[in-house]
This record gives C-alpha cells, structure tokens and sequence, in this order.
C-alpha cells in the first residue's frame, strides 16, 4: 500500500499547479491533505475510484483537511472524540487492520501566541492516539507543525523558540513517540538531513532552508510493516511537498 500526506496550502490554488497530474501518476491507496482552505463543494475534484471525505473548517478559507481512499473505511469520524471540531483538522479513517489519522496540528503562531491550545490538543491527540492503539495499530500522518530536533531544520539556532521550534512544541512531540510512537522516516534515515517545507520568503526553497514538519508517525508495532517513509522533494504545487509511506 502508498499513502500520501500533503499540506497543499490550498487546495484550488494546488489544484492550478499541476495537483491532478501527481495525484494520478502517484496513484496511492490513501491520499490525504491538509490546510485545503476550502468547503467540500469549492473545488471540482472527484477522482474515479475514490471514496472522498472532506473536514472543513467553520470559519471559510481556512485550515481543513481530506482524505481520498480507494478502499472504503470502516468508519470515518471527525475531530478527537467529538472536539476540536471548528477548525478542520483530523479525520480519522478505521480500516480492517488499522487506524489512518490525517491531521493539521495548529500553528502556535509568532510569539507563541496560541501556544496554550497548541499543547490542549497535543495532550488531547496523544491520549486520542493511544486509546486507538490499543484496539488497532494506528497511522498517523499530516502537517504536524513541529521540527523535532536540530536535524529537522536548517537554522536551528536561530529558531529556538519560535513557533514550530519551541521546546514545549519539541517536547509534546518527544512524548508521543514516548508513548509507544514511532516517527517513521527518522527512524529508517537517522542521519539524513531532508525537508517537507519552504518559506515562500528569502528564495528558501531554492537555497534548501528548509524544515521537516510533515511526518507519517506509525504504532511501534507496525514498523514491521513500514517498507519506506519518503518525502517528496521534487513535487512543486505548495510551500510544503508530499511526505509518503509504503506498507506491507
């Protein structure tokens, strides 16, 4: 199996920037996106063989995530256990032998500023993940809105302690995998200096100053099922690129 993870920045505007050509030559199981700033009937995309499903934020134009499966789930819900709703971000997909949780965790913004429900819903995503495993493995993935350690972006001094390089953000990151969580392209590439995104600022994409904040997380009892963890580089359409995972 191939799934993707991509936070698209906006799916219309991805969708003018060759979206539908990679997601048709990608031809993954399940493709999911994140920060699609749009309502499920703004964007004309219904790729045959899919089955679509869209978690949009109250407020238009902002944050929201999607799944396309070719596989129907078993169930699909939305959010964690019914909160953090208002904003689009998770959506999680139960499947015979595991569970797929598509997320975009929020931006602690400058200054920290929203750094108080940041660390809310990483504590309640953690415990929303374990009570999972518990029953199934469980396949994390999305904008996760974190670089863990000083590998994970090209400036590491200079960003400690801003949003995304906080050591509370790092920390609640650390916990996770603590908590019987394995980050998987870290894990199979320990040493490798890779990013999944680019400001759109100061040409940083084209000098690489970039940071690893897209990741696919999995239980650590699938790790044996993990035959590669990717991140697509090469693939143009966002500020972010597409991080990818091959399973047994």
């Amino acid at each position: 199996m191939k799934l993707i993870s991509w936070n698209v920045n906006g799916f219309r505007a991805c969708l003018q920037k060759g979206f539908e050509d990679f997601f048709k030559a990608a031809d993954a199981d399940i493709f999911c996106l994140q920060e699609t700033k749009m309502q499920p009937d703004q964007a004309d995309f219904r790729p045959e063989g899919y089955n679509i499903y869209f978690h949009s934020a109250v407020k238009k134009g902002y944050s929201g995530t999607a799944v396309f499966s070719k596989k129907e789930p078993v169930s699909v819900t939305y959010g964690i256990n019914g909160t953090h709703m208002d904003e689009g971000r998770v959506i999680t997909c139960e499947y015979e032998d595991f569970y797929f949780v598509c997320c975009y965790v929020p931006n602690a913004q400058d200054g920290l500023k929203r750094i108080d429900y940041r660390m809310e819903f990483e504590d309640d995503m953690r415990a929303y993940l374990s009570e999972l495993d518990k029953k199934k493995p469980v396949v994390y993935c999305g904008d996760l809105n974190v670089a863990h350690e000083e590998i994970d972006l090209k400036n590491p001094k200079t960003n400690r302690g801003n949003a995304g390089f906080s050591d509370e953000e790092r920390g609640k990151f650390t916990e996770l995998l603590g908590a019987g969580f394995a980050d998987t392209f870290r894990r199979l590439y320990p040493d490798t200096v890779t990013y999944s995104w680019w400001s759109y600022r100061f040409k940083a994409r084209e000098k690489n100053a970039g940071w690893r904040i897209d990741y696919f997380v999995v239980s650590e009892r699938f790790m044996e099922r993990v035959k590669n963890s990717e991140i697509l580089t090469d693939v143009m359409g966002s500020d972010h690129c597409p991080v990818m995972l091959t399973i047994e």
